[in-house]
């Protein structure tokens, strides 16, 4: 069964085809709104929230997944961790243009991480964000492991030593679901049909995880950050558990490093006692 599934290698490293967004006010203030973001110039639409990185990549995102594996295995992915690299924020009228490739896979008893790069520029060549995504091939092994896997970003326990510098309550609204999926464009059906989910051994419909990162970016940009979009540099983090429409969440923020003239912070979503996102970093210029 295994050689059957065999993984395509020859797709490592090959870029997808470019994929094109053009973005507009709306489109951002529609994603500010979905994921009940605070900041004005967020909902406004003036500069996109880090998370409506996403949006002009997703495409991208998802076929050298497509590409890689068989597609027998497809429906077993889940996207396991998230780390953006920002060089400017994204703002209305922009022209973008992305493009991703499968750099790594790891075999590990429980199932096949895997490695995806994601590059998004304007048309005329101008870097704007890079993108680490790692996604989890559940209960298949690949045997063994290639290429490289993404940067680190794992949470100092220590840090569970001292208080955090500050905390922030949330709750997932019981529309969430239907507002998010149409501003990111992500029409996955355990989000918004409750049959499907339940089919699919869920509890019922879950909330997008990016959607649930977005609330924990304008948590530790609100805090720490001045609500200033244009200071954050990464931010990354870990999905650990699923998010249920009136989940109740706390997002903790801890101070940990500052050198450079950038600050680090690291932090973790809570529902309860239970975490939702861990290994949260954040990288702040003062």
């Amino acid at each position: 069964m295994a050689d059957e599934l065999a993984f395509d290698d020859t797709a490592l490293n090959r870029w997808t085809d470019d994929d094109r967004f053009e973005v507009s006010r709306e489109r951002i203030a529609q994603y500010a709104e979905a994921t009940n973001d605070p900041i004005p110039a967020h909902r406004a639409g003036d500069v996109a929230p880090p998370v409506f990185a996403i949006v002009p990549v997703f495409e991208s995102m998802m076929m050298p997944t497509v590409d890689v594996l068989p597609v027998e295995l497809v429906p077993r992915v889940v996207h396991g961790e998230q780390d953006f690299f920002f060089h400017r924020p994204i703002r209305p009228g922009d022209k973008l243009v992305s493009r991703g490739k499968m750099i790594g896979y790891e075999g590990l008893e429980n199932g096949t991480r895997a490695a995806i790069f994601l590059e998004c520029r304007t048309e005329s060549g101008e870097l704007v964000n890079e993108q680490y995504v790692t996604c989890f091939v559940r209960g298949f092994d690949a045997g063994r492991k290639i290429g490289e896997l993404t940067p680190s970003h794992k949470f100092d326990e220590r840090l569970r030593d001292q208080a955090p510098l500050a905390k922030v309550a949330q709750r997932i609204d019981a529309d969430q679901t239907f507002r998010y999926a149409p501003a990111s464009g992500d029409p996955m059906p355990i989000h918004l049909d409750e049959d499907v989910a339940k089919d699919a051994g869920l509890p019922g419909i879950i909330a997008h995880g990016l959607c649930t990162m977005a609330f924990t970016s304008w948590a530790v940009l609100t805090e720490v950050a001045a609500s200033d979009v244009t200071r954050l540099k990464r931010f990354a983090v870990r999905f650990s558990k699923m998010v249920l429409p009136g989940d109740e969440l706390e997002t903790r923020i801890w101070r940990t490093d500052s050198r450079n003239g950038a600050t680090t912070y690291a932090f973790e979503t809570a529902r309860g006692g239970d975490f939702v996102i861990t290994d949260g970093l954040a990288e702040i210029t003062d």
